[in-house]
């Protein structure tokens, strides 16, 4: 896939469009900066159809205002390990007023979430995930996977996803 575009958001994440052949599905990839750095890599290393939006966020509240804006087929967390599925969360609730020049209010409660069907990380143990409760509430099939088996899973992804390759 190609980078095609960069940009930040109201809340100061950054976010990198990366877009493959006509047709396809719109993916989205969810990391935090410290887990970032080699993201653009995997994902131009990706032979496929659609588009991937990779946004870098910290906190949930990005990642909740970028499910909303790309309706993603589906939403991979990039995590230290892969997980299979996890517990509901009680994120405290806080307000943010360093990020991007905006106040706002984070925090909530998310719920249980089981790993998207097939997906790498799907036979991984199970463990506290909040970007993936958060995908989970906003409706997105959800996969958690390491940086580096981002490439793999999203192509793995898009194999078993009609018209996804």
């Amino acid at each position: 896939m190609q980078h095609t575009r960069t940009w930040s958001d109201v809340y100061g994440s950054a976010l990198a469009l990366f877009e493959g052949r006509a047709g396809g599905h719109a993916w989205l990839v969810a990391a935090p900066p410290s887990l970032a750095g080699g993201l653009a890599g995997e994902l131009a290393g990706v032979d496929g159809k659609g588009r991937v939006t990779l946004v870098v966020h910290d906190g949930l509240t990005p990642l909740l205002a970028a499910l909303r804006e790309t309706d993603p087929r589906g939403v991979i967390v990039v995590a230290p390990s892969p997980l299979a599925g996890g517990p509901a969360l009680s994120v405290p609730e806080r307000v943010v007023n360093d990020a991007g020049g905006v106040e706002y209010r984070e925090g909530g409660e998310f719920p249980a979430w089981t790993g998207a069907d097939g997906a790498d990380g799907a036979g991984g143990p199970a463990g506290e995930c909040a970007a993936a409760s958060a995908a989970a509430q906003a409706g997105a099939a959800v996969v958690v996977v390491t940086p580096e088996s981002v490439g793999e899973a999203l192509s793995a992804w898009m194999d078993r996803t009609p018209h996804g390759r």
